[in-house]
């Protein structure tokens, strides 16, 4: 069997009634109790429901939340995350009021949004975590990320301008279908970088290393270990990256990349 199981949340972890299959936590509960390591790797801050799954999968291990720029350990509050450009802020937050939209930025436990409203609002609920919008500039600590919510019409407008030192990690969720969510991190970071560093921690090859996603901000480690698995609902940049396929989200699919993981 693998030394590491990487899990993306949305999409793969939890469905489209936002909530996690029974079967889905007792193949994890499984994996965990043969010594297998999991690690949540999310695009979600480790805040309400990401960090809850977080500590359910693995209460004392790494986890990786924000597209890597957020790797923080669930026990000990420890974190390795890497800063945002501090330069690169008061731009893209000028960029969001004169394009009115919804920008968030955020630091490993806390955000703001530049556009209080629906978006801001089911995003919250999606998260976990009440919905009391604070303004950017009240946002104190180390900002490690800063995301675009925006109709899904606006991707390729949004992913097209001028993001200089960033790397964007475009992807969705089947709980606001009709929304993509673009994460900026500083140039280098992603999930791939990420779940580099946790395997290094826990001294695991990553031959070893198994990352489940659905999503193209995913690729980045797909790419870097030994098993990427894709989910049957995954965009066509997951599909791509594959070396396996299981089911939709829905219909178990992570059960069965944890059941071939145990095989392997």
């Amino acid at each position: 069997m693998l030394g590491l199981i990487c899990v993306d949340v949305d999409g793969t972890l939890v469905g489209t009634g936002n909530v996690v299959r029974d079967d889905v936590w007792a193949a994890l509960a499984d994996a965990r109790a043969q010594g297998v390591r999991v690690a949540l790797c999310s695009g979600r801050p480790a805040i309400g429901n990401a960090l809850d799954y977080a500590r359910r999968l693995d209460p004392d291990g790494w986890h990786v939340f924000q597209n890597g720029a957020s790797v923080v350990n669930a026990e000990t509050g420890k974190s390795l995350s890497e800063a945002f450009p501090e330069d690169a802020l008061p731009r893209l937050i000028a960029h969001a009021h004169a394009m009115d939209r919804l920008l968030e930025i955020y630091t490993d436990t806390e955000f703001a949004v530049t556009k209080p409203g629906d978006y801001a609002r089911r995003h919250a609920t999606l998260l976990g975590v009440p919905y009391t919008p604070r303004a950017p500039e009240s946002l104190q600590g180390t900002r490690v990320r800063v995301q675009w919510v925006v109709p899904r019409a606006q991707e390729a407008e949004v992913v097209g301008e001028p993001h200089e030192g960033l790397d964007l990690h475009p992807s969705g969720s089947p709980v606001m279908q009709d929304v993509m969510f673009i994460s900026a991190t500083r140039a280098g970071v992603s999930k791939g970088s990420a779940v580099t560093r946790i395997a290094g921690q826990y001294g695991i090859p990553l031959e070893r290393v198994m990352m489940v996603g659905d999503g193209e901000n995913d690729v980045s480690a797909m790419r870097v270990v030994g098993h990427p698995v894709a989910m049957g609902n995954g965009e066509p940049p997951a599909l791509a990256a594959a070396r396996y396929t299981v089911a939709h989200v829905d219909d178990g699919g992570l059960r069965e990349a944890v059941e071939l993981a145990m095989r392997l």
